[in-house]
C-alpha cells in the first residue's frame, strides 16, 4: 500500500485509487485484466494490471477510451479472420524489438548515417 501512494510506475497513484472509488463506475475487463472505468461526465480511463504501458489496450477497448465508440467491448470471442493477429503491446527497447536482417548480420559494418561527400 504505501508503495503505491508514492510510486505510480508500479499501478495507480492514491489519487486515482481514490477518484476510481469515489466517481469511477466499472465498465469491463479486457483479455489481459486491465480494469475500465467510467464517471457520470463520460471521462474514461483505465486501470493497468501489471506494467503502466498504453500500448496494452487493444483497440476495441482503445476505441472506447477515445470516444470513437460508445459500446462497451464484450470479452466474448468474436470471429477472427485469418489476416487477424492477437494483440500485442509495443517491443520496442525489448528483447522482441524489431531488427531487419541487414542490421543484425552487419552489426560491425553498420553505420548510423554516412557524410555527404560532393563529387
Amino acid at each position: 500500500m504505501i508503495k503505491q501512494i508514492f510510486t505510480w510506475w508500479n499501478s495507480q497513484t492514491f489519487g486515482t485509487f481514490l477518484y476510481t472509488i469515489f466517481f469511477g463506475k466499472f465498465v469491463g475487463k479486457d483479455e489481459f485484466g486491465n480494469r475500465y472505468y467510467q464517471n457520470k461526465k463520460n471521462n474514461r480511463w483505465v486501470i493497468y494490471k501489471d506494467e503502466i504501458n498504453a500500448s496494452k489496450i487493444t483497440s476495441d477497448w482503445f476505441s472506447w477510451m477515445h470516444h470513437t465508440t460508445d459500446t462497451i467491448p464484450s470479452n466474448k470471442i468474436k470471429k477472427k479472420y485469418s489476416w487477424q493477429k492477437p494483440h500485442q503491446d509495443n517491443q520496442t527497447g525489448g528483447k522482441k524489438a524489431y531488427k531487419p536482417n541487414k542490421i543484425i548480420k552487419n552489426t560491425k559494418e553498420f553505420q548510423k548515417y554516412e557524410t555527404w561527400k560532393p563529387k
